[in-house]
């Protein structure tokens, strides 16, 4: 089973078990709870980590104050982070949001990078599902 760490955003095919974190599992996983540790940890165990951050779920995750976003930058050291959002994935992802008339545009971009076969690690279920059902085979969780 290859690890997210096989991931590279380069056009190339992506493994089947890309992890992919949008805002609301990013927050959660970078808050350094038992919780969130254990998860890590499980993930990582698993072959799952590190997970990707696209950096468009940074504007939304972080603060802008160096204090505050201490453990989300300590955090994001652990994680693959893509900061390109190719223009294969923006149509991807324009496509998405058109086919499932829901989510926004980061929804959408996270969704476009699970794909094929990958799973999202989400804070809120509704929107990801219904852009996922036109996806081709991406899993939701809820963390």
């Amino acid at each position: 089973m290859p690890s997210s760490a096989a991931y590279a955003n380069t056009g190339s095919a992506k493994p089947a078990d890309v992890l992919v974190l949008d805002s609301g599992g990013f927050s959660k996983l970078s808050s350094r709870t038992r919780t969130a540790l254990s998860l890590v940890s499980a993930l990582h165990t698993a072959g799952l980590w590190p997970a990707v951050v696209p950096t468009v779920v940074l504007v939304e995750s972080l603060h802008g104050d160096a204090g505050r976003d201490a453990d989300a930058n300590r955090f994001l050291k652990t994680c693959i982070v893509d900061a390109e959002v190719s223009p294969a994935v923006a149509r991807r992802a324009a496509e998405l949001r058109r086919r499932a008339r829901a989510g926004s545009a980061v929804d959408a971009i996270v969704v476009a990078l699970a794909e094929p076969g990958g799973t999202v690690l989400t804070g809120d279920r509704a929107d990801l599902e219904a852009l996922a059902a036109h996806a081709d085979d991406v899993t939701i969780e809820v963390v």
